[in-house]
């Protein structure tokens, strides 16, 4: 690697990185944004929830936070196209443009999804949005992996452990059933902790109900055999990802090169675990909840590290 090309991946990685800070910053606004909006932060807690989507779709004024929004979103894209330049430039460097190209398609795909954003009835866009912004952080902290000196000189490293693979596997589950539950606003179908409305399993009289994808006209109310179903599968995939991906954690711990990532991987595990549990048992408490979300995608981010580690 000759003296330009390490100082060209270095402003790579600055853009990247400093994307990957804007990414969650994005995520943690729009979260409040959403959130806030539909309810967890009202008194009337879950009959606000009912309200808002019975009503035609309005933009309330937030103010400084969609200002905020607007600003951080316009400001990554703007990055986003120039670190796709630097990457495609002669001469190109494969190994970081694609990871960068494949983030700003995700960012102009998020965008033109904002023509519908404004109606919190529309699931599939909410659970689009939602997923999107997790993948936002995701892909800025692949596009700083990528350029790091090792990764240019050495691309190809071991392959992930089995357990490290399963864990993952289980934490994209968990994140997905989490955003099913936040797009659908599943949240008020259960209440308490560990047992959810009284229920240990899924309801059978749950799965026909679970219209996920359909415009909503009202949020579900407690014990909402939907809304039940959904929370219980994501505890169950959040307790099976705890274990696996915490096994794998502990195992990469042995290894110096791993280490880092391991016991961060650790922390933010342990931290979004324990976050969502506090939303439930704080009565659904909007910066537990806007919390939550920020450390799931911490956590995403995270895993991609030690994934490439092997």
């Amino acid at each position: 690697m000759n003296l330009g090309q390490g100082i060209r991946l270095r402003r790579i990685r600055t853009l990247a990185r400093l994307l990957t800070a804007l990414s969650l910053f994005v995520v943690l606004i729009s979260a409040y944004l959403r959130l806030d909006g539909a309810g967890l932060g009202c008194a009337d807690w879950p009959a606000c929830y009912a309200r808002l989507l019975a009503l035609p779709p309005a933009a309330p004024d937030y103010g400084m936070a969609r200002l905020l929004h607007r600003a951080a979103a316009s400001l990554s894209l703007l990055l986003a196209c120039l670190l796709v330049w630097q990457c495609w430039r002669r001469p190109p460097l494969r190994p970081v443009a694609f990871p960068a190209t494949l983030l700003l398609l995700l960012m102009l795909a998020l965008s033109a999804l904002g023509i519908w954003s404004s109606d919190p009835r529309l699931t599939l866009v909410n659970l689009l949005n939602i997923l999107g912004g997790l993948g936002l952080v995701s892909f800025s902290w692949r596009v700083v992996l990528a350029s790091e000196p090792a990764a240019m000189l050495q691309p190809r490293c071991a392959a992930p452990t089995v357990l490290l693979r399963l864990g993952a596997a289980c934490l994209t589950l968990t994140v997905v059933l989490g955003a099913l539950i936040g797009a659908s606003y599943m949240a008020s179908a259960c209440t308490t902790f560990p047992d959810c409305a009284g229920r240990w399993w899924p309801v059978a009289a749950g799965w026909p109900r679970l219209q996920t994808l359909a415009v909503l006209q009202a949020a579900p109310q407690a014990a909402d055999p939907a809304g039940v179903n959904l929370q219980l599968l994501h505890r169950y995939a959040a307790v099976a990802t705890l274990l696996l991906l915490g096994s794998a954690g502990l195992q990469a711990l042995a290894s110096a090169e791993r280490r880092r990532a391991a016991a961060l991987l650790l922390l933010l595990l342990l931290a979004t675990a324990a976050l969502g549990v506090l939303t439930i048992l704080a009565g659904f408490s909007l910066w537990l909840a806007v919390a939550h979300g920020v450390c799931a995608a911490a956590l995403l981010a995270t895993l991609a590290s030690l994934l490439q580690r092997g």
